[in-house]
């Protein structure tokens, strides 16, 4: 790979330097927080001081979903007591579906749209709650998504603690992060193209574009699916199954530079829209954030960022009448990987002691996010441990 990062990296356009996307991270993910913290770059995080998100809707209603200090669940009672964006009646059927939630242990096969149907939610509730805040944190239409992995995050950000749902984010381009980790390592290759990995009873060779093998002690394979099939040859004597069951999402995120300024918030929800999230990275710029992107993936550029300004002086009527002094699209074709519903994630341990898998969508109880990524690297990293049988071994090179 070209870039340190994965899928979490960032890239210049335009004389701009971007992320892939506008990556969140909550006050739950505390092994992303505490990676990033190892490497020396915990000051490049902002968290919020409590949950607090801001939802727009097209007719110019306003509403705030925000912690009160009171235990977990009932935090986001008072908020949501009085939440515009649904009646009386809608309130409550979320509530009740929330209660469920806590306890509720569906069926692997069973997708969230289906749990959602069973626990009385209608047009209105997915609208105002479920649409907003799901489906980027799943990335993918609710009728692909295991009802298992929504209500983990469910139960996970909303239900336990208090504190748990507040927004993150990064200062800094992610690449930095990336690059003080890599900073640690004896040697990075990048560009680097492995076209095929031997594992023998002592080591791991991996043939290189160029026709050269280089030699290791242990590999982890962090890779797409598909690349890991690719690389195991035979995942079945590795002992790892699925890998063709997982089907990659899309996000696309729209960069606009305007010259009204700021708008008055960091980032909010917009309702009924295909901007999803919409992001203030600076004065006059503005990130704005789709996720489960679909048609918009290959929709050309300059129409793409037509409909994202069109959406925009909707949601905020002071851009009215502005003026785009610059606007471009990022499109990450292969954002996140589910399993089929009903099908399990792969894990990182393989049958080969020295041969381990990482990648944000192996099971790590966590749906593919930066914190799963952090997650199943250290997963991986026990089981080559464990592979060593207690031989010490110096120096890490990573081949990327």
């Amino acid at each position: 790979m070209r870039l340190l990062g994965g899928r979490a990296t960032s890239y210049e356009i335009a004389g701009h330097e971007v992320d892939n996307g506008q990556h969140v991270f909550l006050h739950c993910c505390t092994e992303f927080v505490s990676f990033v913290r190892r490497v020396g770059m915990g000051d490049a995080l902002r968290e919020q001081d409590r949950f607090d998100a801001l939802v727009l809707a097209r007719d110019g209603t306003r509403s705030r979903l925000r912690a009160a200090p009171l235990p977990a669940p009932l935090h986001l009672l008072a908020s949501f007591a009085t939440y515009r964006h649904l009646d009386a009646a809608g309130r409550l059927r979320v509530a009740r579906a929330l209660a469920r939630a806590g306890t509720d242990r569906p069926d692997p096969a069973l997708t969230f749209d289906e749990w959602l149907t069973r626990n009385g939610q209608n047009a209105a509730t997915r609208r105002a709650f479920w649409d907003p805040f799901f489906i980027p944190a799943v990335n993918a239409p609710f009728d692909r998504v295991s009802a298992c992995d929504a209500l983990f995050v469910l139960s996970t950000a909303f239900l336990k603690r208090r504190d748990a749902a507040r927004f993150g984010f990064s200062t800094v381009p992610l690449a930095r992060i990336a690059e003080a980790a890599a900073q640690r390592l004896t040697a990075v290759h990048r560009s680097t193209a492995v076209l095929e990995m031997i594992a023998k009873d002592d080591a791991v060779e991996l043939h290189i574009a160029g026709d050269r093998v280089q030699r290791f002690d242990a590999v982890v394979l962090a890779a797409p699916p598909h690349v890991v099939r690719k690389l195991l040859a035979d995942p079945e004597s590795f002992g790892v199954s699925g890998l063709d069951a997982y089907e990659a999402y899309p996000i696309v995120d729209v960069h606009v530079w305007h010259d009204r300024g700021p708008v008055g918030f960091e980032f909010a929800a917009a309702l009924d829209s295909p901007l999803q999230w919409i992001f203030e990275k600076g004065p006059g710029y503005l990130c704005c954030s789709i996720s489960a992107a679909g048609e918009y993936l290959t929709m050309p550029a300059e129409q793409l960022e037509r409909v994202v300004w069109e959406e925009l002086t909707s949601f905020l009527p002071q851009l009215q009448g502005g003026l785009v002094l610059s606007g471009f699209a990022t499109r990450t074709a292969e954002a996140t990987y589910l399993p089929r519903p009903g099908n399990a994630r792969a894990g990182q341990r393989t049958l080969h002691p020295l041969v381990a898998i990482a990648g944000s969508w192996t099971q790590t109880g966590w749906p593919d996010t930066m914190e799963s990524a952090v997650r199943s690297g250290l997963a991986a990293a026990r089981a080559i441990a464990d592979g060593y049988r207690g031989e010490v071994r110096e120096g890490v090179e990573a081949s990327v």
